[in-house]
């Protein structure tokens, strides 16, 4: 009998531009590789990702109702989709154009005509050092939840839900009815913003901040690990070093002698 693994779900991509041809032509081009969505301005592509849950935007600048440029600096600004990166398409070649995307927070500029291996080389590249980003964060004991920030708004929730993780980490049932009360945010809205920016689900990132939390005080060597271990939440001692030495390749102990 032969085991059926499931498929792997391709990322979802929203294509923005008031030309059909322009959107079939790249939309064609990219549903080997990814799941499009299209949209025709700026407006519409904000409807959309309240909706879907987009993992990179495409967008043309020149557009009615809402420009590209308006829709970069929204979704920039916006919470709910603050984390979603924005590659701008644009017929204009001066600098100052390219400057004003930039500070917007486009993640990329690329300008028309374009090779679309150029395009798909830099979706790639995105979405890859996104995941690389957030491999490093997770595997790396001292690496702050911030590095996976690319907005202000991103940034601040990090900032406000690692303070809030770390000021109840030693409660054991610390989890995502918790962190939504603290946040005040809805458990749903919270969940979805944990796993688009980290690729966690918040009881795993909880875990996480335990373990972080922890290396920092095997560092500091001032107390012993099976006191680690309760500061940190966990009932056992035996669970807490299985979980991080499975998160960072090695035992408490030799971590703390390793870093010593």
């Amino acid at each position: 009998m032969t085991d059926i693994k499931p498929r792997e779900e391709k990322p979802l991509i929203l294509i923005v531009d008031d030309n059909e041809e322009i959107l079939d032509f790249i939309s064609d081009d990219l549903e080997d590789k990814y799941m499009v969505l299209k949209a025709f301005d700026g407006q519409e592509a904000l409807d959309i990702l309240l909706k879907e849950p987009v993992q990179l935007v495409v967008s043309d600048i020149m557009m009615p109702v809402m420009d590209g440029y308006d829709l970069c600096k929204t979704i920039k600004s916006n919470f709910d989709y603050s984390h979603v990166p924005v590659i701008l398409l644009t017929a204009k070649n001066t600098l100052q154009s390219k400057i004003e995307g930039l500070e917007l927070g486009a993640d990329a500029y690329i300008e028309k005509p374009f090779s679309p291996e150029y395009l798909k080389v830099q979706i790639a590249n995105l979405l890859a050092n996104r995941n690389k980003i957030r491999e490093y964060f997770a595997s790396s004991p001292l690496v702050h939840i911030k590095t996976m920030a690319y907005s202000k708004a991103d940034e601040s929730f990090l900032e406000k839900l690692n303070d809030n993780i770390n000021k109840n980490l030693s409660n054991i049932t610390l989890d995502v009815e918790h962190l939504a009360s603290f946040m005040n945010m809805s458990r749903p809205t919270l969940y979805r913003k944990i796993k688009a920016i980290s690729n966690l689900t918040p009881n795993e990132l909880i875990n996480i901040a335990r373990l972080k939390k922890a290396a920092e005080l095997l560092l500091e060597g001032s107390y012993k690990i099976y006191e680690i271990s309760d500061m940190v939440g966990y009932s056992s001692q035996t669970h807490f070093g299985r979980n991080f030495s499975k998160q960072f390749g090695m035992s408490p102990s030799e971590y703390a002698t390793k870093k010593s």
